[in-house]
């Protein structure tokens, strides 16, 4: 498959043919004559299948925040089971995907098929505008209730925490906390993503000024501290690894990938809790895709599409899903958080106390 590092990606489609299988009809008693049917039946439903696989063709298009690679590992995927689905990729960070998609609607001329991006936050945005089709899974079993919206209009797709990533050969004493990052011995040595980016940077924003012991005040105590605000979270893992920076707030995949990787990089889970994204998947409203689309988001929710999400390197949000090394589970982590609707109405309010407060 040919990639484009511009931002379009293309998933070659294959063609396959399925051949059915013809049950032996050679009863010679009651039980086997039961029997019989019972073959006859499966080998009916299997065509069935069969049928509907080969009637599922044609092509979407996904807007997505996902890193190249990765969306590009589930759309492989997901054409192992769907050879005859084409899907073309638009990514960027969240904020520009969200940009994008309501600059294109208020064009009328929205390209997306399907959506999958940082947080529900975001997507209570583009619920609002009445911008989702809502779509009940069938592959909801095992996905916790808080990770799926109450109208089916989106749906988690995995676990993604903010904690502390640090480098090995720059820090003598490991940071156990949010709030040791306020410490002089970091003076200046510090980085993390902007909310004006990232979705993830701006969910955490939301729930931090919001938490007890933390507040507006942690991130006043981090600009005196100074803390360097770079563009995304892909910015802080180069630095963190480079040795630009001690430490950093980052997504914990980018930490645990790194240290894998051979870098001398540690990921902490602080103790005050985790801020947690899900990085939903939702279908748009009005697609001319809807089969289409419904198959992708099944697949990512179904017990393969999370045992790949977990080889790929993230917690997957479906229980019974082994963990990747290095990862909490659903379980083990605390979670940080706040009402969803009041992080969504307080959105653009808390960047602009951000924009002041660091400009």
């Amino acid at each position: 498959m040919k990639k484009r590092l511009a931002g379009l990606i293309t998933a070659s489609a294959v063609a396959v043919s399925l051949a059915g299988c013809q049950a032996s009809q050679a009863p010679v008693s009651t039980d086997t004559q039961a029997s019989s049917q019972e073959e006859t039946q499966a080998s009916e439903s299997g065509k069935e299948t069969s049928e509907a696989a080969e009637d599922l063709s044609g092509s979407i298009t996904l807007y997505t925040s996902q890193p190249e690679e990765d969306i590009q590992t589930l759309i492989d995927g997901f054409n192992q089971k769907w050879p005859d689905i084409q899907v073309d990729v638009f990514r960027s960070g969240t904020e520009e995907v969200v940009s994008r998609v309501l600059a294109e609607n208020e064009a009328g001329s929205l390209l997306a098929d399907v959506l999958l991006v940082a947080d529900d936050v975001t997507f209570e945005t583009l619920k609002e505008q009445n911008l989702l089709m809502a779509y009940e899974s069938p592959e909801l079993e095992g996905i916790p209730e808080q990770y799926i919206d109450k109208d089916h209009m989106y749906t988690g797709t995995k676990v993604i925490t903010t904690g502390i990533a640090y480098n090995t050969d720059l820090v003598d004493t490991a940071p156990t906390s949010f709030a040791d990052l306020t410490d002089p011995v970091y003076k200046d040595s510090l980085i993390m993503p902007s909310p004006l980016y990232s979705g993830a940077a701006a969910y955490n924003l939301g729930v931090i000024t919001r938490t007890e012991g933390l507040g507006w005040d942690y991130y006043q105590a981090l600009k005196d501290n100074g803390i360097t605000v770079d563009r995304g979270n892909g910015a802080v893992q180069n630095a963190i690894v480079a040795g630009d920076k001690a430490c950093g707030l980052l997504a914990d995949y980018m930490a645990i990938r790194s240290k894998n990787d051979g870098a001398p990089v540690e990921f902490v889970y602080p103790e005050e809790g985790s801020p947690a994204v899900t990085e939903p998947i939702g279908i748009v409203k009005g697609t001319d895709n809807e089969e289409l689309a419904k198959a992708f988001v099944d697949y990512i929710l179904s017990e393969d599409g999370q045992a790949l999400t977990a080889e790929i390197g993230y917690t997957p949000v479906k229980s019974g899903v082994a963990v990747p090394e290095g990862f909490k589970s659903i379980d083990e982590i605390t979670p940080m958080t706040w009402d969803t609707n009041e992080l969504y109405q307080n959105r653009e309010a808390d960047k602009d106390q951000f924009t002041q407060m660091f400009q």
